[in-house]
């Protein structure tokens, strides 16, 4: 087991703390930043937009790349797209799925470079 590594005495550093409180992100910040990786965290929804990273697709496609129903993959976009991860677009009876911006390929890309760093 690990050793528990704490303060042996409380001493608080008002500046360190005043300074760092007021950079603080506000709940509502904190909820959306949250969910952002909660989304990431999931595998299908990340897979999702591992497929998106290289190019638009459509469902029929990303369905079948990630071996899932239309129906599945359809939901998990939804999910992606209420949190602006995805955008869409529609051509006659097709829709084509694509990264919200280059903010995701970004976030995508240092995730994978940090698991792949040694």
């Amino acid at each position: 087991m690990g050793k528990n590594l704490t303060c042996e005495i409380t001493c608080i550093h008002t500046e360190i703390v005043n300074k760092i409180k007021s950079k603080m992100l506000d709940d509502e910040e904190v909820t959306k930043i949250s969910s952002l990786f909660k989304a990431l965290g999931d595998p299908t929804r990340f897979k999702i937009l591992y497929c998106l990273r290289f190019r638009e697709m459509c469902v029929c496609d990303i369905s079948a790349i990630l071996n899932l129903s239309q129906s599945a993959t359809s939901h998990q976009l939804r999910v992606l797209r209420n949190l602006r991860l995805v955008k869409y677009r529609k051509e006659g009876k097709m829709v084509f799925y694509s990264l919200e911006d280059d903010h995701i390929f970004r976030i995508l890309d240092e995730g994978l470079n940090h698991i792949k760093h040694d």
